[in-house]
């Protein structure tokens, strides 16, 4: 079943001769349960991409579909009430509040959409439960370790049921046990959960963890591959060999 859809989306900045072609006419599908990266070079349209398909940024052209939505036909309101209800979003900085318990920052997304308040505990706990926090709900995000605010922030993401989840440079704030460690989580919601995810990095090591990556090259797919039978080291190398056809040295992709 076809979770994301894109047709033809363009988005440009500029006008007249001085025109940014940030997205070029790009089309993509991705299925539900599926967990995808985006990659390329700093310019490549990534970001701008991701913005266009969570709603904070208007496509200048073309269709994106969400299930069977077309959010580029929703108005301002009818895009806050889609956004909630239908998309997820793990932060760089997990954006946890610390005034509010674990439990707290995991039912805040539930109690935005005016969940019935009996049924809010139950499904906190089960989300805990699957992402093995549940020792963890009384505490403030402050007395807990950056493993458990990772998947206290996964559980937020995941609690409202989403179609799909957005990632936008996920790891690029942790050190390297953080980031596995944040990784074998997305990694778990992906294949227990059947969550489905679209990831935006630059980083050859997390792009390894999912099942497809796609590469941008001046708003436009320049490469597609999956990973299928690949061990993930197999996989992460073959990142490596199209990351240096896209162009310059591979440390400077962002």
């Amino acid at each position: 079943m076809e979770i994301l859809k894109l047709e033809n989306v363009k988005k440009y900045y500029g006008s007249n001769s001085n025109i940014t072609k940030a997205v070029n006419d790009l089309s993509l599908k991705v299925d539900e349960g599926e967990f995808v990266a985006i990659m390329g070079a700093s310019g490549s349209g990534k970001t701008t991409l991701l913005n266009c398909i969570s709603t904070i940024d208007e496509v200048t052209s073309g269709h994106i579909y969400v299930g069977n939505e077309d959010i580029t036909e929703l108005k301002e309101k009818e895009l806050a009430t889609f956004r909630r209800e239908n998309l997820g979003f793990i932060f760089q900085d997990f954006n946890l509040l610390n005034t509010l318990t674990i439990a707290e920052n995991i039912s805040l997304a539930l109690i935005i959409n005016k969940e019935d308040v009996n049924k809010v505990d139950n499904k906190v706990t089960d989300i805990a439960k699957k992402l093995g926090i549940s020792d963890i709900l009384n505490k403030y995000p402050y007395e807990v370790s950056g493993g458990q605010k990772q998947r206290c922030a996964c559980a937020r993401a995941l609690i409202n049921k989403p179609k799909l989840i957005l990632a936008d440079e996920p790891t690029g704030a942790l050190d390297s046990k953080s980031s596995r460690m944040l990784l074998e989580t997305m990694d778990e919601m992906n294949e227990k959960l059947n969550a489905t995810i679209l990831m935006v990095t630059h980083d050859s090591f997390s792009a390894s963890f999912c099942k497809r990556v796609l590469f941008l090259k001046d708003g436009k797919i320049f490469n597609e591959i999956r990973r299928g039978e690949k061990t993930r080291k197999e996989f992460f190398n073959e990142i490596l060999d199209v990351l240096t056809l896209l162009g310059g040295d591979v440390s400077d992709v962002k």
